[in-house]
């Protein structure tokens, strides 16, 4: 059954890189009726613009990768999360199955989550591994893996015909081949320069045809100048706070 009608938008809460505290740690927010429906990554700075705008925290995430600025916020959430009882628990937090251990290792495994001892981490979360897809509120999500710093650490999202995360990482032409067939937008890492973990604005142009870039919008980049420079070079460049319209979704959805 595809979607019915609905309004559907990607709003851009940080879209830095780990240095470029100025324009936040990448992360976003899929709407729905102009409400969260689905929040990628939990950086601080990241987290800090949700809240400031939606005043209260994700009801659910999904974890492209580990670095920490997509996943510092997650301290302070568990904090928001376990001591409000309407909460604790219910957060739901997409996370790909090879992905899981490491950010268990990166935020969970503390000796006492609380001082006061009888806490785990993921009290706080509806903890959900996921594989090559998963349902959020009834509709499909694809996972695809990403090119970024190791083999099966770093994965991407799509919602079928309507926008696809790259998350961090390197060209991967094969994998948009299949994953951004529909006419999704594609919200692209980019800077000017790139390095063995990310793309630079002529690696996207050496491996992804014309038709491709022009469905890209840009972000992970270093700073303010980074994005003027991208964006005179005629493309589509993503600012802190922005909010893009979506394609109606043509993915699967089942009634709830």
């Amino acid at each position: 059954m595809a979607l019915a009608n609905t309004s559907w938008q990607l709003r851009l809460h940080g879209v830095g890189n780990a240095s470029a505290v100025e324009l936040g740690s990448a992360m976003a927010t899929i709407e729905r009726n102009g409400v969260p429906w689905l929040t990628i990554d939990c950086g601080g700075e990241g987290l800090t613009a949700y809240q400031a705008y939606y005043g209260d925290a994700p009801q659910a995430l999904y974890i492209t990768h580990t670095h920490l600025d997509h996943v510092a916020g997650f301290e302070r959430l568990f904090v928001s999360s376990y001591f409000d009882p309407d909460r604790r628990g219910r957060i739901r937090l997409y996370v790909p199955a090879t992905v899981l251990p490491l950010l268990h290792q990166r935020v969970g495994d503390y000796p006492n989550a609380l001082a006061e001892g009888g806490v785990n981490f993921w009290d706080a979360f509806q903890v959900i591994p996921v594989g090559g897809s998963f349902w959020h509120d009834g509709v499909r999500l694809e996972v695809f893996p990403t090119r970024h710093h190791w083999p099966e650490t770093a994965y991407g999202l799509r919602l079928h015909g309507s926008v696809v995360w790259t998350g961090d990482t390197r060209p991967i032409p094969e994998m948009l081949a299949r994953y951004a067939d529909a006419g999704e937008l594609i919200a692209h890492d980019c800077a000017l320069q790139g390095n063995p973990s990310h793309s630079g604005i002529e690696d996207l142009e050496r491996e992804y045809p014309p038709a491709l870039l022009d469905r890209c919008l840009l972000y992970h980049y270093g700073n303010r100048e980074e994005g003027e420079v991208l964006a005179a070079r005629g493309y589509r460049v993503a600012h802190p706070g922005q909010v893009v319209a979506l394609a109606e979704p043509t993915a699967m959805q089942v009634e709830a």
